[in-house]
């Protein structure tokens, strides 16, 4: 038996590099997005994506946290205009957050905020070159309280923030430090922060697929099915609406239940809806149905969807159906549309 340890240690080592490989590979091809949902506590039902340096880039705003104030609304009124910021938390706090935080849209790489029904949080990614001993002692400065352990939560309140700046959002009560991942992660609740930084590790349920294939956007809307199949139903919509809907999806055909939702805006301009299903039958079923839907009008927005977009391209891909739409001029589809009812994302 003794002469069997070096072969068990080292089968031990092997599989431990192999496993070390496999984390470091998924790791180096997992996107933005898909790090930032997996840090996303795992209760929340809709999340809500700004990749602020590719926003920058998209816009050709060359910014940082040193760039003056007039730049900052500029990159906010550039971003407004291309349809780019409806999905940040972080506008109406970004002057201040530029001026006494020391961070802002004209710095973070992105941001993500998540909502659910026990609470929400913000996280904000900022870049390799951030100072999080500055931040702290700007934090310190403000008046929040600092946490006995370095990894805890900075105390505000809701008395704090006004003191500060009449415009920021009550998200930045409480206030997390994570300078090893360079993280701020904020909310309105320190429970639920403190709750939301413990659960590192537990997954959002239901939105892996969507997500997966939204790519890399520069924003996006990303919806459980349950919050979906509640916010984008036709149920929202006025009695005459829903029974102009309930027609439409007879002469389109089956529409089933989506499992998960995603609404983004690409590179380019392009907006990208993602929707999960069941199983590989349903998308293959719902890829027809919801490309006539998408073409069709638009009962409870106004109008017809082909006012606001051209349907270049629907595909099944599995249980996953995606909808490549081009946005015609001056349309505002992703803010517009991410919020119901919307009946080619109807349940």
């Amino acid at each position: 038996m003794l002469k069997r340890w070096p072969v068990v240690v080292a089968a031990v080592a092997v599989l431990a590099v192999l496993t070390a490989g496999a984390l470091w590979w998924r790791a180096a091809r997992s996107t933005d997005l898909e790090r930032a949902v997996a840090l996303a506590p795992d209760a929340a039902d809709r999340l809500s994506w700004t990749d602020w340096a590719a926003v920058r880039s998209e816009l050709d705003a060359d910014l940082s946290a040193s760039s003056g104030s007039s730049q900052l609304e500029g990159l906010l009124d550039e971003g407004f205009d291309a349809d780019l910021t409806s999905t940040s938390a972080l506008v109406e706090s970004a002057a201040v957050l530029h001026e006494r935080f020391g961070f802002s849209p004209a710095s973070i790489d992105w941001e993500l905020f998540s909502q659910s029904a026990d609470g929400a949080e913000l996280m904000l990614q900022l870049p390799d070159s951030a100072d999080f001993d500055e931040i702290g002692d700007s934090l310190e400065e403000l008046g929040y309280v600092r946490p006995d352990d370095e990894e805890g939560v900075w105390r505000g309140g809701a008395n704090l923030l006004p003191e500060i700046g009449p415009e920021l959002t009550p998200e930045l009560q409480y206030v997390a430090l994570d300078a090893d991942d360079h993280l701020v992660r904020t909310s309105d609740s320190a429970a639920f922060l403190e709750q939301a930084l413990d659960s590192d590790g537990e997954q959002v349920e239901g939105v892996d697929e969507v997500v997966d294939a939204s790519g890399e956007p520069l924003s996006a809307a990303i919806y459980t099915g349950t919050h979906a199949c509640q916010v984008l139903a036709m149920s929202e919509a006025d009695p005459s609406d829903q029974d102009q809907a309930g027609e439409l999806i007879a002469e389109a055909g089956e529409v089933n239940p989506v499992t998960g939702f995603a609404m983004s805006a690409q590179p380019g301009g392009d907006v990208r809806v993602v929707l999960s299903f069941e199983n590989d039958d349903q998308a293959k079923t719902n890829a027809d149905s919801r490309s006539a839907l998408a073409q069709g009008p638009a009962p409870g927005q106004g109008g017809d969807f082909s006012d606001r977009f051209q349907v270049d391209s629907v595909t099944a891909d599995g249980s996953v159906v995606t909808l490549a739409l081009t946005p015609k001029e001056d349309e505002f589809v992703l803010s517009d549309l991410s919020t119901g009812p919307v009946l080619f994302a109807t349940c």
